[in-house]
């Protein structure tokens, strides 16, 4: 009789080397299996709030740590497929429903508690640092950094983004190093939300010039970069304002998997987050307004360029009038064979388009 198979949070709960692997979703035939070393960026050891010199394997990190009896790893990953993750979860006890979204990605922010485990899901914004937004089409980009928090390890998994070297900055501080893999999750997202602030100070140069173009005095203005701009800033808005709400969640209903130092740390994040949120939102406020103002602005002008067109077509209509009468080939008609009709006709042209230039003028129309 085989044994069933335990439940993930059973599995959890077992010691590293009697971990059974995660069982596997399945993939298609004949797809080619890239090692999971392919997928690590790093593999890091941190015992009484230092980091342990030189990188370590998966495998070697949790016996390190199991052998000192405390400590924690920090395994960064790039990417990784779901042969890679599923190796990694059989590794480390990582529940399949994280496996799953790991693979998958394109997560919303969020935080998802499984038994002792977090995944905490934190997009990435980039901002093309451009002269003028008609320099480029893709002005903000946005990836996604993914974490995986358990007892006595850390796992950052990145799309499409890059991250500095966090272990420096908790190096400097090893108390707070000291409090465990939690002082990283809060060192990654404490350097995505600055990344907001610091990207919504540019936006906010950047409005401020597309707000000064459209509203000075007789100024052109080009109506695509407003567009563009709002498309990028609503695409920056939907990657950070659900952040607020998961680091909410975050500190109250895991009060015990953060202490109370590192919660307030948490808050302070999620302040910083609520004020990029606030400076986004009112960009594209502004944004919706200025195309408001825009389309009035260039229908005032169409119309200005209409009367303009209309008055020179209204004073070329007086001598074609004219011309077209005296066109006509007629045997009898006035004055056709006075010695000096040509040129009465020429002055009388002359006069009306005069006087229509002077109307016109005057109604400002030209």
């Amino acid at each position: 009789m085989v044994a069933p198979m335990p439940t993930p949070f059973e599995r959890a709960r077992l010691p590293l080397g009697r971990r059974p692997a995660v069982r596997s979703t399945g993939r298609p035939p004949g797809r080619l299996r890239v090692p999971v070393e392919r997928a690590i960026d790093h593999c890091r050891v941190f015992v009484g709030g230092r980091r342990l010199p030189g990188e370590f394997t998966p495998g070697s990190a949790l016996a390190e740590t199991s052998g000192r009896g405390e400590g924690f790893v920090w395994l960064g990953l790039q990417g990784p497929d779901e042969d890679q993750m599923q190796k990694i979860a059989a590794q480390f006890g990582i529940h399949e429903l994280i496996v799953e979204d790991v693979v998958s990605a394109h997560q919303r922010p969020k935080v998802e508690r499984y038994d002792d485990q977090l995944f905490i899901v934190v997009r990435s914004v980039t901002y093309a640092d451009k002269e003028t937004v008609s320099n480029t089409r893709q002005i903000i980009e946005t990836g996604e950094v993914q974490m995986v928090l358990g007892p006595d390890f850390i796992i950052t998994i990145r799309h499409g983004t890059v991250l500095p070297r966090l272990d420096l900055r908790l190096e400097e501080d090893p108390e707070l190093c000291a409090m465990g893999p939690s002082a990283m999750v809060w060192a990654v997202a404490d350097h995505l939300v600055e990344e907001y602030g610091r990207i919504s100070t540019l936006l906010s140069e950047e409005v401020d010039r597309l707000e000064e173009e459209v509203f000075t005095p007789g100024s052109r203005f080009n109506i695509e970069q407003i567009y563009t701009l709002k498309r990028e800033i609503l695409e920056m808005r939907h990657a950070i304002a659900p952040l607020v709400p998961a680091l909410r969640s975050l500190t109250t209903d895991n009060k015990d998997l953060l202490g109370k130092q590192l919660r307030s740390y948490f808050r302070d994040v999620m302040d910083n987050g609520s004020i990029a949120a606030d400076q986004v939102a009112g960009f594209d406020e502004r944004l919706s307004s200025l195309i408001d103002a825009s389309v009035a602005k260039i229908t005032l002008q169409q119309n200005s360029d209409m009367r303009t067109i209309s008055a020179v077509v209204g004073m070329a209509a007086a001598p074609t009038l004219i011309a077209g009468i005296y066109g006509m080939n007629f045997d009898h008609m006035p004055e056709l064979h006075w010695e000096y009709g040509y040129y009465v006709v020429l002055g009388v042209i002359v006069l009306i388009v005069g006087l229509l230039w002077w109307w016109f003028r005057r109604k400002n129309w030209l």
